[in-house]
């Protein structure tokens, strides 16, 4: 029983130690195989840390080949692997400038070729531009419904319309195909018989206030119908005068020749005069305005009278007159022997003041404009 207890046990000894051989063996023979290939053991290779490309290149070429150890692979490896310095590299500040002047900045350039440069480009464009002939470039003027629409006649599309409505005449001739061009400046144009001002002219309607001087500027200080106006880049101009303390609409425009013709007597462009004044009136007091009323700067005549109101002794009659003179209403009404109260011009000319409230600045409108310039032939 023993004996076969021991040779039992050598058995399984004997078995473990086969197998541990065969182990042994079986690793002993991969070694031999990757030796035999040329390449290392996993524990013994070397990793390439921080080399360049070409060493990288090279190293992995030796390795398999079988290269030695001690090769330039296996230093730059251990060397980088190992933090330390690699061969051929400098140390110090000067490495580390070089360094940073290589990765992020080119090298300065000289003061004289960044002149040079300057220059040339300067030469460049300083040169005369070429004129093409008018065949290849812009024709001459603009298109009429581009100048019709910066004129305030609406867009651009409306103003092509009104072309094909046959309803703009440019220098006394109907337009009826698109695309013509005119000349702002010197062309005549109009819609619907009303000229329409192309030009960079500005045409405003003053309510003017009680007190307000009819200038545009007062040397005493007191206010004026300039002070309406200051921001405006310019320079505008009253068409006629009202007094001081009359009130109601006052034209001012940049448009010389307009204003000048609205303040001819050769035009007569009429005003309308709401006057407040006591009673009882007679009734020829209408037919003695119209038939003129002796002043010392001679005879004065009223184009229309009527009364419009009568509230007791307070009367509102409403005076219209072409002539410009001063104080002209209230001179005629107190030589008839009634004083006015109060005094204020609702129209000059086809622009009538409407609701607008006292001391506000209002722009013309197109037709408004047209209007004006018929009533004087422009």
């Amino acid at each position: 029983m023993r004996s076969s207890g021991r040779n039992s046990g050598n058995r399984n000894n004997g078995g473990a130690g086969a197998g541990g051989d065969r182990r042994r063996s079986g690793t002993g023979g991969r070694d031999d195989q990757q030796k035999r290939a040329g390449r290392p053991r996993p524990e013994e290779r070397r990793y390439d840390v921080g080399g360049s490309g070409g060493q990288g290149g090279a190293g992995r070429d030796d390795e398999r080949k079988g290269a030695p150890k001690g090769g330039s692979r296996g230093a730059a490896a251990r060397g980088g692997a190992k933090g330390g310095p690699r061969t051929g590299a400098k140390s110090g500040p000067g490495a580390r400038g070089a360094a940073g002047r290589g990765r992020g900045q080119a090298p300065a350039r000289p003061r004289e070729y960044d002149a040079q440069v300057e220059e040339r480009n300067r030469a460049r464009h300083d040169k005369p531009q070429i004129k093409t002939p008018k065949t290849f470039g812009d024709q001459e003027g603009e298109r009429l419904q581009k100048v019709l629409a910066r004129a305030g006649m609406g867009s651009r599309r409306a103003c092509e319309e009104l072309i094909d409505q046959a309803r703009v005449e440019v220098n006394g001739r109907i337009v009826r195909e698109q695309g013509v061009r005119v000349d702002p400046e010197k062309d005549e144009v109009k819609v619907d018989g009303l000229t329409v001002a192309t030009q960079s002219y500005l045409f405003f309607a003053l309510n003017k206030p009680a007190g307000v001087v009819s200038t545009m500027e007062d040397p005493d200080g007191r206010q004026c119908l300039g002070d309406y106006v200051t921001n405006r880049e310019t320079r505008l101009f009253h068409v006629g005068r009202l007094d001081t303390e009359t009130e109601g609409i006052i034209l001012l425009t940049n448009h010389g020749e307009l204003a000048h013709r609205l303040t001819h007597p050769r035009y007569g462009v009429k005003k309308t005069y709401l006057a407040a004044i006591q009673g009882p009136l007679p009734r020829d007091l209408g037919k003695q305005l119209k038939d003129g009323i002796q002043l010392e700067d001679g005879y004065a005549r009223a184009d229309h009278f009527r009364v419009v109101e009568n509230t007791g002794k307070n009367y509102l009659v409403e005076v219209t007159l072409h002539e410009g003179r001063k104080h002209i209403v209230r001179r005629m009404l107190d030589e008839a022997g009634f004083p006015v109260d109060k005094l204020v011009r609702t129209s000059f000319g086809p622009i009538a003041l409407g609701d607008q409230k006292s001391g506000w600045l209002r722009r013309m409108t197109n037709t408004e404009v047209g209007m004006l310039m018929r009533e004087v032939e422009l």
